[in-house]
Order: C-alpha cells, then sequence, then structure tokens
C-alpha cells in the first residue's frame, strides 16, 4: 500500500516540479511520476546534509520530493540547453 502512495505523492511532485520549471508540456503523466520518486530519493538524501528535515508523513514527502524533482529538472535543462530556468 506505501508503495501506492509513493506513486501518487511522486506523481503530484513530478506534475508541481515540472510545471514550476515550465517542462510540463514536454512531459506526460509518467514521465512526472518518475521524476517525482527520482526527486523523493535526491531530495531525501541531499536535505539532511543540509540539516533540512520537514518530518514524516505524505506532506513532509511531498515537500521533499518537490525539491528534489526541482533540483532534477534544473540539473536536466542545464544538459539539454546549457541554462537552467
Amino acid at each position: 500500500m506505501n508503495f501506492l502512495i509513493y506513486i501518487i505523492v511522486g506523481g503530484i511532485a513530478g506534475w508541481l516540479a515540472s510545471i514550476l520549471m515550465r517542462t510540463n508540456g514536454q512531459q506526460g503523466i509518467l514521465l512526472n511520476i518518475v521524476v517525482g520518486i527520482i526527486g523523493g530519493f535526491i531530495g531525501g538524501w541531499l536535505l539532511p546534509m543540509l540539516g533540512v528535515s520537514f518530518g514524516a508523513g505524505w506532506i513532509g514527502f511531498l515537500l521533499t520530493a518537490l525539491i528534489g524533482a526541482i533540483i532534477l529538472l534544473a540539473i536536466v535543462n542545464l544538459i539539454r540547453r546549457g541554462s537552467a530556468r
């Protein structure tokens, strides 16, 4: 059951990140889910190193995944275009 929640929250985080980074027109729902889940791993790895914690629960996971997804999309934009938006 937790896996399903991770997919849903990851999809929402990926979708919100794609809107904020203006890549929403290039991505479908499947890529939004993948970006959100990978963003969750990136945020879960990076934020504790910086001393940032959003607590437990799905809202904390959503914020962590959103920040990680934004970082991921910024890196992809840097590689693709040579500049982050």
